[in-house]
C-alpha cells in the first residue's frame, strides 16, 4: 500500500463549497476539533447547519464549578464541557425534541434550601415535575432511570444549588454504566438529536498539572484558567496529568481505539481557539493522539486565540505554534516532519488581537502555510465571527 499526500489550492471563503454543505448538511464533511470549555459552542451551533458529521474530542479535566462537586462525590471525569458541547450541537427546533432540550438545559435555583432543592430533584426523578411530564415515553422513562440512579447514589450532603439537570443525568448514566461515559453520551446524543459526534478524549478521573517557568507546579484546571482563581504568576512551560487534584501523582493516559478511529476519519483536523493549555494541549496529552494525527494525511489547521488568554501569558504566536508542535512530537518522535502535524495557520491579522506578529521567515522555516482572511466582524470583535470562521473551515476541506 502506498500512502500519498494530496494537496489542492483553496479559495477562502469558497461560496460553492459552503452552499453545497448548507444544502445537504447530513452529507457534510468530517471536521474534527480538539477542544474543551465553552469557546467553541457558538461555532458548533452554526456548524450544525452545514454538517452533521463534525467530531468533537473534549477534555474531561475541569476541576472547578459544578463539575468539581460531581468529581468530588463520585471520583469521575468532568462532564460539564461534554454536556455543553452536546447541547450546542443539539437540534433545538420543533423537528428535534425541544422538551428534552429544555430539561437538559435546566438548572436548579441557587437560592433555595437543601430540602427544597431535593424535593425539586425528586419530582423530576419520579416524573411529576412539569418539565418531565412534557416528555413522552419511552424517552421519559429512559431519562428518569438515569436521574433516579444519580438520586440513589448521591451523598446526603451533595450541594444541588445551581446544578445542571443535564449534568446530573450524565452522572447517573456514568454510574449506571459501570463508570463508562460512552453509553450515556450515546443515549444523550440520540435524545436531543446531536448533529455531530462528541466524545471525551479519555474516560479517566485525571487532573491537569502545569509546570511553570519558575519551577512551581499548579494542579487542577481551575487553578490555571484565571476564571475561579487568579492567573498563574509564571508562564506555563509544560502540561501533564495527575491522578490526584491536590497532590502531584504523574500519570499517562492512553488514547482509546474508538477515538483513534475518529481522528483517522477526519477530513480536516482543527486546533481551535480556546484556553491554549487546558483546552487544546490537554487534548493532546494521551499517548497515541499525536501518532493518530500524524497518520491522517488530511489538512491540519491552527486557529490562535484573539483577545486575552491567561494561560498563554508570556507567549508569542511563534512560541505557541512551537509549543503545539513540541507536544505532538512527544508522542510521534522529534524527527516528525511539521507537515504531518500542522499545515496551516488561520487568522485575521487586520481585525484580530494576537499576542504578537507572525513572521514569514518563521513559517517558511517550518513549512507552514498562512491564511490571513476576514474572521472577525464588527459585531464579534475582538472574538471570531462564527459564520466567518465556519465558512473558512468548510472551504479548506
Amino acid at each position: 500500500m502506498i500512502n500519498v499526500r494530496v494537496t489542492r489550492s483553496a479559495q477562502v471563503p469558497d461560496p460553492l463549497r459552503i452552499r453545497r454543505c448548507q444544502k445537504t448538511p447530513e452529507l457534510g464533511p468530517r471536521l474534527l476539533f480538539f477542544s474543551g470549555g465553552s469557546a467553541l459552542n457558538g461555532l458548533s451551533k452554526n456548524l450544525q447547519h452545514y454538517t452533521h458529521n463534525s467530531i468533537h474530542l473534549v477534555t474531561p479535566f475541569d476541576s472547578g464549578g459544578s463539575s468539581a462537586k460531581l468529581r468530588d462525590a463520585f471520583h469521575m471525569p468532568a462532564i460539564g464541557d461534554l454536556r455543553s458541547r452536546l447541547m450546542a450541537l443539539a437540534d433545538d427546533s420543533v423537528l428535534g425534541h425541544p422538551e428534552v432540550y429544555r430539561l437538559f438545559q435546566h438548572r436548579l435555583p441557587v437560592d433555595q434550601s437543601p430540602q427544597e432543592l431535593n424535593q425539586m430533584l425528586m419530582a423530576l426523578a419520579d416524573g411529576s415535575a412539569p418539565l418531565m411530564r412534557d416528555i413522552a415515553n419511552p424517552m421519559r422513562k429512559l431519562i428518569r432511570h438515569q436521574l433516579g440512579y444519580f438520586c440513589d447514589a448521591k451523598p446526603k450532603d451533595f450541594d444541588l444549588r445551581g446544578a445542571s439537570i443535564g449534568n446530573l443525568i450524565l452522572a447517573g448514566g456514568y454510574l449506571n454504566n459501570h463508570h463508562n461515559l460512552d453509553p450515556i453520551i450515546f443515549l444523550f446524543s440520540k435524545l436531543v438529536h446531536v448533529r455531530g459526534t462528541v466524545r471525551a478524549i479519555v474516560n479517566r478521573d485525571y487532573h491537569l498539572a502545569a509546570e511553570l517557568e519558575n519551577g512551581e507546579t499548579v494542579l487542577g484546571q481551575h487553578r490555571m484558567t484565571g476564571k475561579e482563581e487568579p492567573p498563574t504568576t509564571s508562564p506555563i512551560v509544560r502540561l501533564g496529568l495527575s491522578e490526584q487534584r491536590d497532590t502531584p501523582v504523574p500519570v499517562t493516559a492512553q488514547l482509546r481505539d474508538i477515538n483513534r478511529q475518529l481522528i483517522h476519519s477526519a477530513e480536516l483536523i482543527c486546533y481551535p481557539p480556546g484556553s491554549f493549555y487546558s483546552s487544546l494541549i490537554a487534548n493532546l496529552l494521551p499517548a497515541g493522539v499525536g501518532q493518530a494525527i500524524r497518520d491522517n494525511a488530511n489538512p491540519k489547521v491552527f486557529i490562535p486565540n484573539t483577545g486575552i488568554d491567561p494561560e498563554q501569558a508570556g507567549k508569542t504566536l511563534e512560541t505557541l505554534i512551537d509549543t503545539l508542535l513540541a507536544q505532538l512530537r512527544r508522542d510521534t518522535g522529534e524527527t516528525t516532519p511539521t507537515d504531518e502535524l500542522l499545515n496551516v495557520v488561520l487568522l485575521d491579522s487586520r481585525h484580530g488581537q494576537y499576542p504578537s506578529y507572525l513572521s514569514a521567515e518563521f513559517l517558511a522555516e517550518r513549512g507552514i502555510g498562512l491564511i490571513d482572511t476576514r474572521l472577525v466582524s464588527e459585531q464579534s470583535a475582538p472574538h471570531y465571527d462564527n459564520d466567518l470562521l465556519v465558512s473558512a473551515l468548510l472551504s479548506l476541506v
